[in-house]
């Protein structure tokens, strides 16, 4: 009987991340980057300054919980997570190195999509009782939309699926993989360390925004730069295999002769399987579109919608563009990908990111990868936890219940922690298709107010100079 039903949610989950949701997704970013006329893309190398800017660091500017930096680290958090080391890796034995080309593609045209929910998020966030920022896309589709109605509808759905993945894909899951890397690097008993992890997660969710943003602040950039700098030793150890290995990455993604079936058969697979191990399985290279980032975006202390949709966007263009693509580039010329491992059978996921690792840096290798599996899934807790408590104070109507919602969720991180988690990637998956599909209606249908709010700022910043 549960086999029955995972391969029934295995076959719903193919189903729901296939061309439909390809086309709504990459369609999507598409769509606002020429509405747009390419301003995210034009302004990326300013977007990037301002966001690691001394004025980002602090609330000066507008109403808000946090500074834009916190924010952006925040969403960050929720978004760098175990895919960007495990998913990257199944995408590229599933579709081929290619798939990494088309994370990049997804990612630029993504830029447009993450910069229209973050702008929309905060023009349209409320402050709830407390005097707190309650904001994302269920705020912007209940108050942007013109049919209240179908606003209301859209946007409880958007909630009610972030509830669901914020306790699967957000949480038991990374933490399972947290403590699977623990068991098999350090030989730590997962109980032992689904209470730790439990503990932790209390102790730092019970502070709400203010607290997570401060840890994620610290986390985020030290995770991200010390596994940027572990990869880029890799490929200046390697360098001589650098050109080859991005020969393979671009043959795999255009070059009809590389998979049987032709250039359109390569590239289906190639796109497919970046989509659904890249973004679906916890890489969230691509998150933009799903809309979970535009809901710490919108607790952001920033002065315009236009200002916090470009520091957000660079959100997008870290975790692919960046940290991605050094997970990437490391198995790509390695020489691993294609290998068995010593039970014989290819290796993919973790082991072969490990391996690619190790290849280099011999058994430092995989020690790294595990420090890294860990820090960037717990971020993941962290951020995941945010965006899930204002999704669930959207559907309860109040923050009253909250302490509710971050008791159960930290103790969901031992459940996590401690079983078998097949059934809850499978139904976590469906549940992020889910929230991107209202939000990605919700985003062609305010396309108008975008684009108004994108020119009117940059009409008053060519004022200002």
């Amino acid at each position: 009987m549960e086999l029955a039903a995972l391969n029934g949610l295995d076959a719903i989950d193919r189903v729901i991340w296939g061309p439909l949701m390809l086309c709504l997704l990459v369609g999507t970013g598409i769509y606002l980057t020429f509405t747009l006329r390419f301003l995210p893309w034009r302004h990326l190398p300013s977007a990037l300054k301002q966001a690691f800017s001394k004025p980002s660091f602090v609330k000066k500017k507008g109403a808000g919980d946090v500074s834009p930096f916190a924010a952006l680290m925040t969403a960050l958090a929720g978004t760098i997570g175990t895919g960007n080391i495990v998913g990257v890796a199944t995408a590229m034995f599933a579709g081929g190195p290619g798939a990494l080309v088309w994370m990049w593609i997804s990612a630029l045209f993504g830029l447009s999509t993450r910069y229209s929910e973050c702008l929309l998020a905060f023009k349209y966030r409320e402050v709830n009782g407390k005097g707190e920022i309650k904001g994302g896309p269920m705020f912007t589709m209940k108050n942007g939309i013109r049919n209240h109605t179908l606003g209301l509808v859209m946007g409880t759905l958007f909630a009610f699926f972030t509830v669901i993945a914020s306790f699967g894909l957000g949480n038991m899951a990374q933490a399972n993989s947290i403590t699977t890397a623990l068991e098999s690097s350090f030989g730590a008993n997962p109980t032992e360390a689904g209470v730790v992890l439990m503990i932790l997660t209390i102790i730092i969710v019970v502070g709400g925004i203010t607290s997570i943003s401060r840890v994620s602040s610290v986390i985020v950039p030290a995770m991200a730069i010390f596994y940027i700098f572990a990869g880029l030793l890799c490929l200046c150890l390697n360098y001589r295999n650098i050109p080859h290995g991005l020969y393979l990455i671009f043959m795999m993604a255009f070059d009809p002769s590389a998979v049987s079936g032709g250039v359109v058969g390569t590239m289906t697979v190639s796109v497919m399987n970046a989509m659904r191990y890249g973004i679906s399985r916890g890489c969230f290279s691509n998150e933009a579109g799903l809309g979970s980032t535009a809901i710490s975006a919108a607790a952001s202390a920033t002065d315009e919608p236009a200002r916090q949709g470009y520091i957000s966007m660079t959100g997008t263009f870290i975790d692919t563009l960046v940290v991605c693509s050094i997970t990437g580039l490391v198995i790509a010329s390695s020489g691993v990908l294609g290998m068995a491992g010593p039970d014989g059978n290819p290796l993919t996921g973790v082991s072969l990111t490990m391996a690619a690792f190790s290849s280099h840096l011999g058994h430092m290798g995989q020690s790294i990868v595990t420090i890294g599996i860990i820090l960037f899934a717990y971020s993941t807790i962290l951020g995941w936890e945010y965006n899930g408590e204002k999704a669930w104070e959207y559907l309860l109507g109040t923050y009253k219940y909250n302490i509710i919602y971050r008791s159960v969720f930290s103790i969901i991180v031992f459940a996590g922690a401690t079983m078998s988690l097949d059934f809850v990637w499978n139904l976590s998956d469906i549940a992020n298709a889910l929230m991107a599909i209202p939000n990605l209606i919700s985003l062609l249908m305010l396309a108008p107010v975008i684009r108004e709010e994108a020119f009117t700022f940059e009409r008053e910043q060519r004022l200002k100079k």
